[in-house]
């Protein structure tokens, strides 16, 4: 038994020694010893390469503007560890988390002892979270989002009420597989029996292998640009507004304070999600309180301004589809600037095409790493940039420092953090205290 947190928490990252270790086995089995608690909660269910966290993010802002108690599952943690597990927006407490870790911890040590083996900090902290909404602080809805892929993922053990595929892109590729149906097929292992299905998937072979799967398991599927229609989008004092038609209502001048067109596509399925759910009777919720939900909506990380002078955004943006929709944002909302980007990456991602693709609109390109087993080195991105003003540091502080120097009063440039989620993570906390 863990007396403290910290001790608590250690124990969960001392278990990334395991790694990925794809299949539900070992998820059944430790279910079946808490006696299910995954069975009693009205689920959502959002995978996806891109897009899963804001995605969440509006459903959680529609219903809790609607008055219902929503828990979130999403990773990774941006601020601290327990975000991951949420109630309403809010992280759940240390000693929630100490109580969970303790109760969980003799289960783990007896299927160490079985042919299974030790469960990864993923399936620790997904069975967890089954626990805690399941038995402890039940809420009227679960939106919960997949660690990887989907067939094997950790959550999918659950039977939804709605599953959602917000895209598919090439990542994880050592895992998921090479090709776009691969990993589409993956994707598209959440679709359960007659439990429908929202995608916005666009690219015609990933969604031929959607479809297949929605057509064999009987569950109606409802498609971005077909069953579900954006009808005009443009940008009204910096705030993206589209009007929408899902196959349950149509819904006029939705306004978003988030940025980029691919955020309206993650809204339109959120939407088409809460007009399902209140088709069904499962919710009641007013245009009034859809509009707010999607205005209110923010995730820390995606295209967040975190400084004023100088002006600096930072963007998760960690695999080619990501740097996409960040480039078509910049573009779409600053097209005058001179654009400076401090990017760092995993070693395991495809940063040289990532890097080609900042270089596209960059005035400057400058690298470094952080503290995570799998971080690049700065040298290594460096080497491999062709843009010609370009700079490295292995210390993200001093160069975020000289940078933030640098551009100080000026209005011509804007400085955009970028790469790994977890560097993301780092560079926030020196912003936002």
């Amino acid at each position: 038994m863990f007396e403290h947190y910290n001790e608590a928490i250690a124990w969960i990252h001392g278990r990334l020694k395991f790694g990925v270790k794809p299949g539900l086995k070992r998820m059944e089995w430790l279910l079946e010893e808490l006696q299910h608690p995954e069975r009693n909660i009205p689920t959502i269910h959002v995978a996806g390469t891109n897009g899963k966290g804001s995605t969440v993010s509006y459903m959680l802002h529609m219903l809790t503007e609607a008055g219902y108690k929503v828990g979130t599952f999403t990773s990774p943690y941006i601020e601290t560890f327990n975000e991951r597990i949420s109630v309403n927006g809010h992280p759940i407490s240390d000693q929630e988390m100490l109580e969970l870790v303790n109760e969980v911890k003799p289960l783990v040590e007896k299927i160490e002892r079985t042919e299974l083996g030790g469960p990864t900090e993923f399936e620790i902290i997904t069975t967890m979270m089954f626990l805690y909404f399941g038995k402890y602080n039940k809420p009227d809805f679960l939106l919960l989002e997949t660690g990887l892929g989907g067939r094997l993922d950790s959550t999918n053990i659950i039977k939804p009420i709605v599953s959602i595929i917000t895209n598919v892109g090439y990542d994880h590729m050592n895992i998921l597989g090479s090709t776009i149906t691969e990993i589409a097929a993956e994707k598209a292992g959440i679709i359960k029996d007659q439990v429908p299905v929202l995608t916005g998937v666009q690219d015609r072979e990933a969604l031929t292998v959607i479809r297949n799967a929605a057509d064999e398991r009987r569950a109606p599927l409802y498609v971005l640009d077909e069953e579900l229609m954006i009808l005009e989008s443009t940008l009204i004092d910096g705030k993206e507004v589209f009007s929408l038609d899902t196959p349950f209502q149509h819904h006029d001048h939705l306004l978003l304070s988030m940025k980029g067109e691919h955020q309206i596509k993650n809204a339109a399925l959120a939407v088409g999600a809460i007009d399902y759910l209140k088709q069904m009777n499962k919710i009641k919720i007013s245009e009034i309180q859809i509009c707010h939900g999607l205005d209110k909506t923010s995730w820390k990380g995606r295209f967040e301004k975190v400084s004023s002078n100088p002006e600096v955004i930072i963007d998760g943006a960690h695999n080619k589809q990501g740097i996409e929709s960040l480039l078509d944002t910049l573009k779409r909302h600053y097209p005058n600037k001179n654009i400076h980007f401090l990017f760092s990456a995993l070693k395991d991602k495809d940063y040289i095409e990532m890097i080609e693709q900042l270089s596209s609109i960059a005035t400057s390109i400058h690298f470094t790493t952080f503290d995570f087993p799998r971080a690049a080195s700065a040298n290594e991105l460096f080497s491999v940039c062709n843009l010609q003003e370009k700079s490295y540091s292995e210390d993200w502080r001093d160069i975020l420092k000289k940078l933030v120097e640098d551009f100080k009063d000026s209005k011509e440039d804007l400085l955009v953090v970028t790469g790994s989620l977890y560097f993301i993570s780092s560079i926030r906390e020196r912003f936002v205290r």
